[in-house]
């Protein structure tokens, strides 16, 4: 499924990475990803490049654990589990792997950062990340990644915002409890 760059970030690419420009895009958890994912998807689309989705891991405790009490069996399976996260953020996000844009998905072991600033460090290459959330508050404590990417990402960036959900829906959403789910449930099961 998905190109693996396993030695750390360390230029060790594949030469099907290596010989196009990309558009490459983090793809997390975080709301704003399939959004950004998205506006990827039709970045590569519009320039013709390869798009590069892309998950990093690092092993449980740090890599200086990993020194310490190697734990191959741990490490491939933290590794799966990025594979999984961003086979179903893809799904999720664009309803599987689009058929006009070539796609190399890629699960890197290694920080966020470091990653994706690897990755997106060729001429014409486009990196696309999550704007993060709006206030400005929020974005100080959670923008870490962004920031550092940006501060040294030799290609452009793109900062994608997230989708913005309005005040009255988010306190509706707020104040939802697991008695309106199962109301909502029986609701429909016996209409």
């Amino acid at each position: 499924m998905s190109a693996r760059l396993n030695d750390s970030v360390n230029g060790s690419q594949s030469s099907t990475l290596r010989r196009t420009s990309r558009v490459v895009v983090g793809v997390s958890g975080s709301p704003g990803s399939p959004a950004a994912l998205t506006r990827a998807v039709q970045e590569a689309r519009h320039r013709g490049h390869l798009l590069v989705p892309v998950s990093a891991w690092t092993p449980r405790g740090g890599e200086a654990a990993a020194r310490c009490a190697p734990s191959p069996g741990l490490d491939a399976q933290t590794e799966r589990a990025a594979e999984e996260r961003l086979k179903r953020a893809i799904a999720s996000a664009l309803g599987g792997m689009p058929e006009d844009v070539p796609v190399a998905p890629t699960v890197v072991r290694g920080s966020v950062a470091d990653a994706l600033v690897s990755l997106a460090a060729h001429p014409g290459d486009l990196l696309v990340l999550s704007g993060g959330p709006r206030h400005p508050l929020v974005r100080l404590v959670r923008g870490g990644i962004r920031r550092q990417v940006t501060a040294r990402a030799q290609a452009p960036v793109l900062l994608v915002p997230e989708p913005t959900v309005p005040r009255g829906t988010r306190r509706w959403l707020r104040d939802l409890t697991a008695d309106d789910f199962r109301r909502r449930a029986a609701n429909g099961l016996a209409g």
